[in-house]
């Protein structure tokens, strides 16, 4: 197939960057938790809470570009229409963005006097930093559809360049501001929203040095989001309905806990969210190849495409969540070396890592449906298992705390993985279900349990922490080894082939 090297470098780029991603974020936890303390995950959880619940202003732009740029990308004479687009969505999300800035920052006093549970930290700082986590997200609303643009346009290499370059300024930065001027938590996030607006700013720049030229200055087009509305109310209700079960739990937890309990749950949540550093990057290159072959009506194509983009996510995504699961404990000691944090986040770890695994599976079947314009059975999912899982949420939070909120997102997408597949395979590649099933998942994660299982029952007892580096480390290769023999990604021959 030969857009299929443009889709695997684009997932080369997309692992690159995300892999970097990850490596800068965990690596620097330790730090800003011996620097400011553990608080300061409990407020990084409300910022990152905040942000999703406002991403409803984004009522689906960014997926609605991304989607449109890639179809146009096949169309002939498009040029203007695509900048024209870009142009349209783009004055809606800097107003969009300035609005949010406004709002949080005047809402944040009612915030941290009737919301948040200060503690040790503060009022008065929460406050203060609730007004820079309003200016943060208003410089960076607009980076949003910026990416969506790059994606759709598949200049994901360069997506991916500067994301991993201003991660590495965030954290770098972030840890000599905390050295050199002032150890504190509003210091964070002032450089925070610094180079947010940077990476705003460069991700803009490259989408309009990206798009084809044309005879015409860009222009805002109202017509264009009449154009594009019942997609992007698509998305805006699929967004709607999955904050409301991915949020809720941070939502009810940040009330009920205190900022350093709320801490420990969002360390754990973030250790099991960087699997989607595995997951997000096939979304980004199978999403717009996807809907090119919709709308060739290439189905041959779209289900070798659907399979092959499932089998990679197994082979790297199941090692990494099943040596997690299994040497959590280990994990935690080498990396926070703090037993008090470590006892506190592992349960949690695990619950969140199982449901993030599932959740992950589920990418390729949600991006074949997105590229069918399919939008609305997301929504009616999700509002089925909004109306028995939220109710269990608040008994179990208020009963198990962190803990309970795990269990409902184990219980979630548990359901997804065995309900939603079937469902979606009666109208889309109604041939293909078994294979996903058989082949794609369950043949994997069936290898990799009882490679890793073996390993963790071989691992020697008081081991120091050299040798428990050591032995994890031999897991997670052996296991990647093995999950790619057993989907077939140790084939060179299909490999030089096409196959991705």
């Amino acid at each position: 197939m030969k857009a299929l090297p443009i889709v695997r470098h684009n997932i080369i780029a997309n692992y690159s960057g995300r892999a970097w991603t990850s490596l800068l974020s965990l690596a620097f936890v330790p730090l800003y938790i011996k620097l400011m303390g553990v608080e300061v995950y409990g407020l990084l959880g409300i910022f990152m809470s905040l942000g999703a619940l406002l991403s409803l202003l984004d009522m689906g732009l960014s997926a609605t570009l991304s989607r449109e740029l890639s179809r146009l990308s096949t169309v002939d004479d498009s040029a203007q229409e695509a900048r024209n687009l870009v142009r349209t969505f783009e004055v809606v999300y800097w107003g969009t963005g300035v609005v949010i800035g406004i709002a949080v920052v005047l809402l944040a006093p009612l915030i941290a006097r009737y919301w948040i549970n200060t503690g040790e930290v503060g009022r008065e700082t929460v406050e203060y930093a609730l007004m820079i986590m309003g200016i943060s997200i208003a410089f960076q609303w607009p980076g949003g559809i910026y990416s969506g643009g790059l994606m759709g346009l598949q200049r994901q290499v360069v997506l991916n360049v500067i994301r991993s370059s201003m991660v590495a300024l965030q954290h770098v930065g972030a840890l000599l501001v905390l050295l050199l001027i002032s150890p504190t938590i509003l210091a964070f996030f002032f450089w925070q929203s610094f180079v947010g607006l940077l990476t705003t700013i460069a991700l803009g720049i490259w989408v309009w040095k990206s798009l084809a030229e044309s005879n015409s200055a860009a222009k805002f087009e109202r017509a264009l989001l009449v154009k594009n509305w019942r997609f992007a109310t698509g998305m805006t209700g699929i967004s709607l309905v999955t904050i409301l079960l991915t949020q809720l739990d941070k939502i009810i937890l940040s009330k009920m806990l205190s900022l350093e309990v709320f801490g420990y749950y969002m360390l754990a949540f973030n250790v099991a969210n960087s699997l989607n550093n595995f997951s997000f990057p096939i979304y980004s290159a199978l999403l717009p190849k996807f809907t090119q072959l919709v709308a060739s009506g290439d189905m041959n194509g779209l289900a070798s495409l659907y399979h092959k983009g499932a089998r990679l996510l197994s082979t790297l995504m199941l090692p990494v969540a099943t040596t997690v699961i299994f040497f959590s404990n280990e994990i935690l000691a080498l990396w926070l070396n703090d037993p008090v944090v470590s006892e506190n986040v592992q349960p949690i770890l695990v619950l969140l890592m199982i449901g993030t695994a599932f959740n992950a599976m589920m990418v390729v079947p949600f991006s074949l449906q997105l590229a069918h314009g399919w939008t609305r059975f997301s929504i009616y999912k999700n509002l089925i298992a909004s109306v028995f899982l939220v109710p269990l949420l608040l008994v179990l939070v208020n009963r198990y705390q962190g803990i309970g909120a795990a269990i409902v997102w184990f219980i979630l997408n548990l359901g997804y993985l065995a309900i939603e597949v079937p469902i979606m395979h009666r109208r889309l590649l109604k041939a293909e279900m078994r294979n996903w099933y058989r082949r794609d998942i369950i043949q994997p994660l069936l290898l990799v349990t009882l490679i890793v299982l073996c390993f963790y029952m071989a691992l020697p007892n008081n081991a120091s922490q050299s040798i428990t580096f050591a032995w994890v480390l031999m897991t997670l290769m052996f296991s990647f080894a093995v999950s790619a023999w057993g989907t077939g990604y140790f084939d060179l021959k299909k490999l030089r082939a096409g196959a991705l």
